[in-house]
């Protein structure tokens, strides 16, 4: 078992984080750093690109080899003109969701349409956070940011699902809590030949602090976060054990919890869920009869499935065809024999 320090001094270079405290930039860096070491990847066949925002920090300046740190939203352009001169390059592109599924969305679609060779890693925070946590195209409807200080008006995209349709052919979804998972997914997309993209849900307490409405001391809300994406995402293809349901407080989840742990043959804890809010989870070997007990409560507004409205995590695209280099090469090819 290698341990962190050998990752650092082989992988990482030696400086001040930039990132905030309990960023999930850096589990994200561990992740990626663990996937090239096992696929035994030479480090100076590497181009890490990145355009703008907390997501680029991951590379660059982190990452102990060649970064490429671009303009806003337009990491995968670059990356594009890197791959297409130089094809042998492992070329993996970091972008956060406002800056890959906003403003550098357009690229996005086109490079999984056209299926060229890259691995795209794009950070979702739901919100532009490094810029003061603005409003995003994947901020979830009727959450607060600072543009949105009412509630989000606005339906968010599933990124993953538009760059599945865009015609990508390896997509998967994870997110921080899921190291293990998103590590093999990493290893995966990299050795895929074609257009490779990885939508990683990670944590920001320094605006999902607002999104999400969490109270309580700043150094308890990372693993509050993690813990919330366990929550609220279940893994696809993976049986998910049930025996659970959320009440959903009318005010108060701590006096909603004080009356569900007076019920008989049920435990209860407050959690977080991405969707729900602040709830108390309500385990029972009986969760139908236990479902009526709970609306009778008077501190209970609703009750909900333990399935309901969570988001499906895993890799939902792996597919061969025609990739976007090989067919320009050909080409080039013919007209040279013209």
């Amino acid at each position: 078992m290698k341990n962190l320090k050998y990752y650092r001094d082989r992988y990482v270079r030696r400086q001040p984080s930039a990132f905030c405290p309990g960023c999930g930039g850096g589990i994200i860096l561990n992740c990626f750093v663990r996937a090239i070491d096992d696929l035994g990847l030479d480090k100076d066949k590497i181009l890490a690109v990145s355009g703008i925002g907390c997501s680029a920090w991951i590379p660059s300046p982190n990452f102990n080899g060649d970064t490429l740190h671009t303009t806003h939203g337009r990491a995968i352009a670059f990356a594009t003109g890197a791959k297409t001169f130089n094809p042998e390059l492992t070329t993996v592109v970091f972008v956060g969701d406002g800056d890959g599924a906003g403003i550098g969305g357009n690229h996005l679609i086109h490079a999984a349409r056209r299926n060229i060779d890259l691995t795209v890693i794009l950070v979702n925070n739901m919100s532009y956070a490094m810029t003061g946590g603005q409003i995003a195209p994947t901020t979830l409807h009727g959450e607060t940011t600072v543009t949105s200080p009412y509630g989000n008006p606005e339906s968010p995209f599933d990124i993953t699902q538009l760059v599945r349709a865009a015609g990508a052919s390896y997509v998967a979804k994870w997110s921080t809590y899921h190291v293990v998972e998103l590590t093999r997914s990493i290893k995966e997309a990299i050795e895929h030949k074609g257009f490779s993209f990885i939508e990683v849900l990670s944590q920001c307490p320094t605006q999902q602090r607002r999104i999400f409405n969490l109270r309580g001391p700043v150094d308890s809300l990372p693993p509050r976060i993690l813990d919330m994406f366990s929550e609220s995402t279940v893994v696809k293809d993976r049986p998910e054990k049930g025996g659970y349901v959320y009440a959903v407080p009318k005010t108060s989840s701590e006096e909603t919890l004080k009356q569900v742990k007076a019920m008989d043959d049920v435990e209860a804890r407050i959690v977080d869920h991405m969707i729900h809010g602040r709830v108390v989870r309500v385990d029972t070997k009986l969760p139908d009869m236990v479902c009526g007990k709970l609306l009778e409560l008077g501190s209970v507004s609703d009750v909900k499935d333990h399935l309901e409205e969570k988001i499906e995590l895993g890799v939902f695209e792996k597919k061969t065809r025609p990739e976007f280099t090989d067919a320009l090469r050909e080409i080039i090819r013919k007209a040279r024999c013209d």
